[in-house]
């Protein structure tokens, strides 16, 4: 996927998420199963928070790491109390942050936690953020559509891409002392093997044979990696254990 869909995905999906937070007689206290202790209040301004600080990175050409924290979130008292001013507050940010990266060739030069520093790092984050938290925002409603295939291809590859940067940010290495998992897309052209080696994963592309196989939609897949669906959600076939702790290691 380039850079234009991404940014297309930013402006659906956070369109799609609005609606789940008007849903459900907008009731912003509602639980998100998927994201614990979360209300989906909070996952929405967790998401427009996130949009809010990727734009604020493209929009100034920043080359040094910014604080979300720093940011003016523009949330007016009580906002975050009622679905409608809240959703209004969120597609405000996600049009901003689409129009900025319009506005922005993919290989500008800016700052990121993953060390891909350039603009089409941002679509591209913004654009499974905002499709996961779709997901979560729809699920807590009750009924939750699928990503979108070729999007959860490439979301899965994103996971892998990210792999160091998100351990830089706290997550637990993915490591193992040799273990292989095999995950397919039954659905679209999409194969990883994942070794599970002391010092860090040794991910290949392809078919391969692991000591656990997961199949699936590309959808499923990605929401099994994240851990927003157990494992046993999708075809197991092999060591089903292992599968459990590769989603441990994986989810965010």
């Amino acid at each position: 996927m380039q850079h234009a869909e991404f940014i297309a995905v930013v402006r659906d999906e956070s369109t799609a998420l609005a609606d789940a937070l008007r849903a459900g007689g907008g009731d912003v206290s509602t639980p998100v199963p998927s994201c614990p202790g979360w209300t989906i209040a909070k996952l929405v301004k967790h998401t427009g928070t996130a949009q809010r600080w990727a734009c604020t990175i493209v929009e100034t050409r920043a080359t040094e790491p910014v604080s979300p924290q720093s940011l003016d979130l523009g949330l007016g008292e009580g906002t975050e109390r009622d679905a409608n001013a809240l959703a209004d507050w969120f597609v405000d940010g996600a049009t901003r942050l689409a129009d900025v990266l319009v506005a922005a060739e993919p290989t500008l030069e800016v700052w990121s936690w993953a060390g891909h520093d350039h603009a089409g790092f941002w679509s591209r984050r913004m654009a499974h953020e905002t499709a996961m938290h779709r997901w979560d925002a729809q699920h807590a409603r009750g009924q939750a559509g699928p990503i979108d295939g070729d999007l959860s291809v490439d979301g899965i590859q994103e996971r892998f891409d990210n792999l160091a940067g998100t351990v830089a940010r706290g997550a637990a290495p993915m490591t193992g002392d040799g273990e292989t998992v095999h995950l397919h897309c039954t659905d679209r052209e999409g194969e990883w093997l994942v070794r599970l080696a002391p010092d860090g994963p040794e991910i290949t592309r392809g078919h391969a044979k692991g000591d656990v196989a997961a199949r699936g939609s590309a959808s499923d897949l990605l929401l099994m990696v994240y851990g927003r669906i157990p494992t046993d959600a999708v075809e197991v076939f092999g060591d089903a254990a292992l599968l459990q702790r590769f989603q441990q290691l994986a989810k965010l």
